[in-house]
């Protein structure tokens, strides 16, 4: 898929791993959309790139099918969707306490890293799949999960098991897609530098970076924006998930 010309939609892309995947696709020159809730940063973003801005919770599906329409009354259909809105911080399934954590605690992370993943692939493909082909495809869809989906760590149980389920969704809506000419492709990335860690003293920065076998650091949010420039240009990858993380294997805490 050629990302020159292509419209492009990314979730979450108003800062971290979105924002800049949103970057690379707007230096490559797709037409970019952002989604994201936070209005202040996705504005700013979307203007110093030269794309556009659309706030939206991915959770609810009105929303989503409502943008997407807007995203593509703006820059045409989009081919190009990478999935990076995401939530989590970590909770144990029972306290110190021995107080059972909140249903709605779990499934509020499931709902927007898994639902809200689901829901944005569902209404993007659903425009999609009417476009003309592009050579022999009409479009890419890559996801974010972690490796928290193979490595989950105590206290990550919600966040692991939203982020096993866009793993484990995949290969099976690749399949259904196949027919569309549309590939559907995950990233799990290990510990990279985002926003949420940013608070964090730099003592800590690099003793989470040290975990990291080769190379012994923290990913760049530009190293995952390289890897989607990846999936996009190679028609051959589809279906799968790839672990973008330094061959670390997470402790159990």
């Amino acid at each position: 898929m050629q990302i020159a010309g292509s419209a492009a939609i990314v979730t979450g892309g108003a800062s971290g791993l979105g924002g800049a995947s949103a970057a690379l696709l707007a230096r490559a020159g797709a037409k970019v959309t952002i989604f994201d809730l936070n209005e202040e940063l996705g504005a700013a973003h979307a203007k110093d790139i030269g794309g556009g801005f659309i706030k939206v919770n991915v959770a609810e599906e009105d929303q989503v099918r409502a943008a997407v329409e807007a995203a593509e009354r703006q820059h045409g259909v989009a081919r190009i969707l990478v999935n990076c809105a995401g939530i989590g911080s970590p909770e144990k399934v029972i306290d110190r306490e021995g107080k059972a954590l909140p249903l709605g605690d779990f499934s509020r992370v499931v709902s927007v890293n898994l639902l809200g993943t689901f829901n944005v692939i569902s209404k993007f493909a659903e425009r999609l799949h009417r476009a003309d082909p592009v050579g022999e495809e009409r479009g890419v869809i890559v996801n974010t999960a972690s490796v928290a989906a193979f490595d989950g760590q105590i206290g990550q149980a919600a966040y692991a098991a939203s982020k096993g389920g866009i793993v484990g969704m995949t290969l099976p809506i690749a399949r259904e897609f196949a027919r569309y000419g549309i590939r559907v492709m995950t990233i799990a990335p290990g510990i990279f530098w985002t926003p949420l860690l940013a608070a964090l003293p730099q003592e800590a920065l690099d003793s989470l970076g040290k975990q990291v076998p080769f190379p012994s650091r923290l990913g760049q949010p530009d190293e995952y924006a390289q890897l989607v420039e990846s999936i996009i240009a190679n028609p051959m990858l589809n279906g799968e998930t790839i672990r973008l993380d330094g061959a670390i294997r997470m402790a159990p805490k």
